[in-house]
């Protein structure tokens, strides 16, 4: 892909160190797309112009001098709004917090300055950062760069669309319900779920915490995998106050080529309803690697129960959430008995138990969540990858109807609860599994498909050699139509 702002960051950043680009130059190419194409689908709604030049033009004069900052010197990148990045708004699309402006840098962003990112923009997010669609009323609604129809994913959606787009080099975004994969998926970029606890979520959190979520994690989205490596470098690493006690050593990659690779491939579960244009799409990738050598295949899967994992999931990510009100939680019980409410049992039931969980019924569920742990490296001691869907279909239309839990896509012809397929979600994020979600093809109507690639734990450069072979040898992002 020749257009510049469709480089990989790897690329960029390797073209800025030459002096084949200028870093100034290269921000305000990226800032006049961003005038010209931003506006239709609203992925970036906040920018320092004239802070992210000052950076550049300091980082120009540095290269002449022959300094280089670090990996990322000079290269003009984005990040979720619901980083603290100093001077900004972090509402996390919450009105009342429309106000919460940074005085500090989160730990990701001043990893990345450290690293010589010249950070110009933040990205739309949904309120509270709780749905797989973006909008909220502070910002309004980010639509897909491939059909504006149609939803870009969340809660990183304005990450994924402002990459598919072409509006910036790379990205930070985060995940605890398949927010970094699901947005992938849907435009066809790329984006790693890390282990769990690998990269700090300092200075990525409501206003005065420092809790670091259960389940959650803050990761890097990017247009090829080989990006995700280098953004996951800077990023990972203890939070300062752990720094005197560990320090991250992930595990290299078994193999270096396809060939001989063991993939565990799963397509389907009674948990939830797979398109079956997508699970071909999956099943296409799979034979094409079973031809280049890798052992596939569909009968392979952890000794455990994929239903209790999927009702642990849902309570202890709701759990760490937590933050529904007593009105919520009165409501929920409610709409239980009513016809709507007993169409998604399994969500309603999570969403009560984890928001009103006493800690001794969390620790019973933790206890369960560890055999869990010990099932899953069991599988990936013989296993390097299981390849599944990242969601239950492509993007779907635009909804923003009542409450999350009461809204259906339509699968298969048939509707069913949109919250089901965070059944992908929860298969690595229950047990702090490393993912990678990556471009696999395309609908017959031309929307993008995506795997997620699931590794064992702090196997996460293992999932991402998977993303770079398959890159390599079937292809990688493809520019939206009108974007490229």
């Amino acid at each position: 892909m020749s257009a510049l702002h469709y480089q990989s960051a790897t690329r960029l950043a390797s073209l800025i160190r030459s002096r084949k680009v200028g870093c100034l130059e290269l921000l305000d190419h990226y800032l006049a797309r961003v005038d010209k194409l931003n506006p239709g689908i609203n992925a970036i709604v906040w920018m320092d112009r004239s802070a992210a030049r000052k950076r550049a033009r300091q980082a120009d004069a540095a290269l002449a001098k022959g300094e280089l900052w670090g990996p990322l010197h000079g290269l003009p990148m984005t990040v979720k709004e619901a980083y603290d990045l100093a001077g900004s708004p972090s509402t996390h699309g919450i009105p009342a917090w429309r106000d919460n402006i940074a005085s500090t840098d989160s730990l990701v962003v001043t990893k990345l300055k450290a690293a010589g990112a010249v950070i110009f923009g933040k990205t739309n997010v949904p309120y509270a950062m709780a749905d797989w669609q973006t909008y909220n009323d502070i910002y309004g609604t980010t639509r897909n760069p491939w059909n504006t129809d149609l939803v870009p994913g969340g809660s990183s959606g304005g990450s994924a669309a402002a990459l598919a787009a072409g509006l910036t080099a790379a990205e930070a975004g985060s995940d605890i319900g398949s927010s970094i994969r699901n947005p992938a998926h849907y435009t066809g970029t790329f984006g790693l779920k890390p282990t769990w606890g690998i990269v700090s979520q300092r200075g990525h959190a409501p206003p005065q915490w420092l809790h670091q979520p259960d389940v959650a994690v803050v990761g890097p989205m990017a247009r090829s995998a080989a990006d995700l490596q280098l953004l996951l470098d800077v990023m990972a690493g203890p939070d300062p106050l752990e720094a005197g006690a560990w320090k991250l050593a992930l595990a290299k990659p078994r193999l270096k080529t396809i060939k001989g690779l063991r993939i565990a491939l799963k397509l389907g579960d009674a948990n939830v309803a797979v398109d079956r244009e997508y699970a071909d799409c999956l099943q296409n990738l799979a034979e094409r690697l079973a031809k280049a050598g890798a052992k596939v295949s569909d009968k392979a899967a952890p000794r455990l129960d994929m239903t209790r994992q999927h009702e642990l999931y849902l309570t202890l990510y709701r759990a760490a959430l937590s933050g529904g009100t007593e009105t919520d939680i009165a409501n929920w019980r409610k709409a239980l008995d009513t016809p709507l409410g007993r169409t998604n049992t399994r969500m309603l039931q999570g969403m009560l138990q984890g928001n009103t969980l006493s800690h001794r019924s969390w620790l019973q569920m933790d206890n369960e969540r560890q055999h869990l742990r010990h099932r899953w490296a069991e599988f990936f001691d013989e296993w390097d990858l299981m390849l599944c869907p990242a969601a239950a279909g492509p993007a779907w239309p635009h909804d923003h109807s009542g409450e999350r839990w009461m809204r259906k896509i339509v699968i298969n012809g048939q509707p069913v609860p949109v919250t089901d397929q965070l059944f992908w979600s929860g298969l690595s994020g229950l047990v702090y599994l490393p993912s990678t979600v990556g471009p696999a093809g395309f609908t017959k109507s031309g929307l993008p498909l995506g795997y997620q690639a699931i590794a064992g734990h702090g196997r996460d450069r293992t999932a991402l050699l998977f993303s770079r072979l398959v890159e390599r040898a079937f292809g990688g992002f493809v520019a939206p139509p009108g974007f490229d």
